[in-house]
């Protein structure tokens, strides 16, 4: 049985809720594309376009407010 990749949406702080929102938007692109040689060939056709970093960074929002809420927004009760 392989280790989970995601034991824990619980985090430090922002900074590292942050880190974790980017690597669950990269491993979701894993997951859809599995093919590094395809994900590496279709790079290029985004990395230059601004709709699609604004894209990119809709995701990996997306993702942040998940993490954020998971760890109370970071507040003590």
């Amino acid at each position: 049985m392989t280790e989970p990749w995601l034991p824990s949406l619980t985090t430090a702080t922002p900074e590292e809720g942050f880190a974790l929102a980017v690597k669950l938007s990269r491993t979701a692109v894993k997951m859809a594309q599995p093919s590094e040689e395809i994900r590496t060939r279709l790079r290029s056709a985004y990395e230059d376009n601004a709709d699609s970093l604004i894209a990119i960074s809709h995701v990996v929002a997306a993702n942040f407010q998940t993490v954020a809420a998971a760890n109370d927004y970071w507040r003590e009760a």
